[in-house]
């Protein structure tokens, strides 16, 4: 199976999303992107090596930076790879086994960048609400944020 095959099923708003909070968490914290990771159309949640939670600050900063990437309208395009050049730029460790040799990238933008084989909105703006952190806990390493993306509909209630 080539890497850049589509088998995942992942609500492709709610994935992409996942692909930006990576990249602010990266960026912010140098932590590297999350480890694991449950992707869902209500709610999804990441997990990341970490050595604490984060605090209410951190969380709106990230919320902040993370809408304001989704409301830039950014594209996010698909190219590929072969795994050589690939093992140069990103990290193969999550890499399956049966990954063929030409990767999928999936690029946000200039602001994110990772290999994915799950499905994406053409843009940013496509997420169609807005991102939000329900809630984080740190454990023996691991800081878990649970978020969700708040319909457009949703925030003119509010």
């Amino acid at each position: 199976m080539d890497y850049n095959e589509n088998p995942k099923s992942y609500f492709s708003p709610m994935h992409t999303v996942e692909h930006i909070l990576n990249g602010t968490m990266d960026q912010l914290f140098k932590k590297g992107r999350a480890f694991s990771a449950h992707i869902e159309k209500k709610k999804s949640k990441c997990d990341y090596h970490f050595d604490r939670d984060l605090t209410a600050e951190e969380i709106n900063i990230i919320e902040e930076k993370v809408n304001v990437i989704i409301k830039l309208d950014l594209p996010v395009k698909e190219s590929f790879m072969s795994k050589d050049e690939a093992a140069e730029i990103f990290n193969l460790n999550k890499l399956p086994d049966e990954a063929g040799n030409n990767l999928r990238v999936i690029s946000i933008g200039d602001y994110d960048k990772c290999l994915c084989s799950g499905q994406h909105v053409n843009s940013t703006k496509e997420v169609g609400g807005s991102f939000k952190i329900i809630s984080t806990n740190y454990e023996n390493g691991t800081l878990r944020v649970r978020f969700k993306i708040i319909a457009l509909s949703e925030e003119n209630n509010s």
